[in-house]
């Protein structure tokens, strides 16, 4: 026992728990107190002559003084194991962060060059002591129905395809609420927002209420643009915390230590989920998601370590009364589709079939497009390349100048790179050069691919003149296609300039004797 006495109020909480019959063991975990140390007070109180009850009832002054007198005096030689193992703690917190050293290989390191040194447990008390002692690290204080962690675990869970037999790997969507340890794990079919949201609404629905907060690291599907004082969220994301009144909070960039209860919690699936499941064949992500359910519930109804209580019993009791209500309806994911990005920059989005642009760079990429009734926002696997407020015009175009080329940026900025700058331009000649520039946009899936023709039949009103070109226009809206080269062509080969051929004349004639009009039938119906 070490000569610093404990203070009198641990003293008489430890005197309370031996009145009880409390072990040593729960003792210690409860007061924080070692089980050497309790076990050197039960043995001063044990002979101390008198019984619990009569040493509670002393004064403080009466209990330290009888205490103090029990213990060993000033003389007490060193405890020579003590010194020899702190002479080898650097040592032995060094190995330890080598690849593969383990405490009870140091363990059995030490037992062989100090063969009356400590047991296990206590080699490990020491050490632990040790750690803290050189490596402090910030303790967290969580409070019930405050904060949920979320993070992917870092191995993925798989099953097989029935169909080809195909191992799929998924990955695995973790959360915890901190304070209880209770948790929440379900395998997805991808990584994407599109998922992870759903998935959100699951946890919340599991847990039967809404926490405060929600924390992530910086991973694409939770944070946009990451800053340490304002971070950028998806608008999805945001829009699902505001539905839920949850706030959204991000670690700082690598710094998982920021939600240890998660990090902590990856390493509990592991043995408690991926270990439980390991030699199960699943077929479906619906079979693998009820294994991992039925693992979780036994992990929940499991006690702590060194607890009388588990993970349930302490959310039940104390953090589920203070979680916020479930909003009436989940938030509903409604939208997401996928498209190909065409070569002038643009995805149709199918349901309204309207052009959104995105980067110029990302031409033949597959997308995503998620959106709802205010906005279009376009993902190339985990990244958010564009968003546009939606519009509903049927084959209109949304184009931002940031997507473009630089060569068409300059070019949409020097001609107002709109279709009513064209329509303008071609009604400015004359009506039939505006209804063939019409005629042309419509033929056109984007209305982008019609620029080039416009800016084409432009420089043929500038090389030939307006007049022949209206009249070009004219003689092409007779036909059914629309394009520059039907104009060029009209024009190369002058065509605009015949003169339009009178009708030709029916070789029938209109009277002939042997032609009878309704008036003979009805002559004849009167006889």
């Amino acid at each position: 026992m070490a000569n610093k006495t404990l203070g009198m109020q641990k003293v008489r909480q430890i005197l309370l728990f031996l009145k009880r019959d409390v072990s040593e063991r729960s003792i210690a975990e409860q007061t924080g107190v070692s089980r050497p140390t309790i076990h050197s007070y039960r043995g001063i109180f044990e002979t101390s002559g008198f019984d619990y009850d009569t040493l509670l009832k002393l004064k403080d002054a009466e209990l330290y003084e009888l205490v103090k007198t029990k213990k060993k005096g000033p003389d007490q030689p060193p405890d020579v194991r003590k010194l020899y193992f702190l002479e080898q703690s650097d040592y032995f917190i060094a190995e330890l962060r080598r690849v593969g050293v383990t405490r009870l290989l140091l363990w059995q390191e030490y037992l062989k060059e100090y063969p009356e040194g400590f047991s296990y447990s206590r080699f490990c008390e020491l050490l632990d002591i040790q750690i803290n002692l050189k490596s402090p690290t910030m303790l967290f204080k969580h409070h019930p129905g405050e904060l949920l962690e979320i993070d992917f675990a870092g191995a993925k869970l798989s099953y097989v395809a029935t169909s080809t037999g195909e191992i799929i790997a998924c990955p695995v969507l973790i959360r915890v609420l901190p304070f209880s340890g209770f948790g929440f794990a379900k395998a997805l079919p991808d990584a994407s927002l599109a998922q992870v949201i759903p998935a959100l609404n699951d946890i919340l629905n599991y847990f039967g209420g809404v926490p405060l907060n929600a924390k992530s690291d910086n991973m694409k599907q939770w944070v946009v643009r990451s800053c340490r004082y304002e971070p950028t969220f998806p608008q999805a994301l945001e829009q699902w915390a505001l539905h839920n009144h949850i706030g959204l909070l991000n670690t700082r960039v690598k710094a998982p230590k920021d939600k240890p209860s998660v990090e902590n919690q990856v390493k509990i699936v592991y043995r408690r989920i991926y270990a439980a499941i390991r030699n199960e064949t699943f077929y479906s992500i619906r079979e693998l998601n009820q294994g991992i359910r039925k693992a979780l519930e036994v992990h929940h109804d499991m006690n702590f370590q060194k607890k009388s209580f588990s993970r349930r019993e302490l959310f039940t009791s104390q953090e589920l009364p203070l979680l916020q209500n479930l909003p009436e309806h989940p938030y509903q994911f409604n939208h997401l589709t996928r498209a190909k990005v065409q070569k002038n920059y643009h995805v149709v989005m199918g349901e309204d079939w309207h052009f959104y642009s995105v980067p110029y760079h990302y031409v033949g990429k597959e997308v995503n497009i998620i959106y709802d009734t205010e906005a279009v926002e376009i993902y190339y696997q985990l990244e958010r390349i564009a968003v546009h407020q939606r519009n509903y015009k049927k084959h209109g175009i949304t184009t931002l100048l940031e997507h473009m080329p630089e060569h068409h940026r300059r070019m949409a900025v020097q001609r107002g790179w709109t279709p009513d700058y064209y329509l303008k331009q071609a009604a400015d000649n004359d009506p039939h050069t505006k209804e063939f520039f019409e005629k042309l946009m419509k033929s056109k899936i984007s209305v982008h691919q019609a620029y080039g023709p416009f800016l084409g039949i432009m420089r043929l009103i500038k090389e030939y003149g307006g007049p022949r070109v209206e009249t070009a226009c004219k003689r092409a809206l007779t036909g059914n296609r629309y394009n520059y080269k039907v104009i060029a062509t009209i024009l190369e080969n002058k065509m605009d300039q015949l003169e339009e051929s009178p009708p030709e004349e029916s070789p029938i004639p209109s009277h002939h004797n042997n032609l009878r009009g309704p008036e003979a039938f009805t002559n004849k119906m009167e006889h």
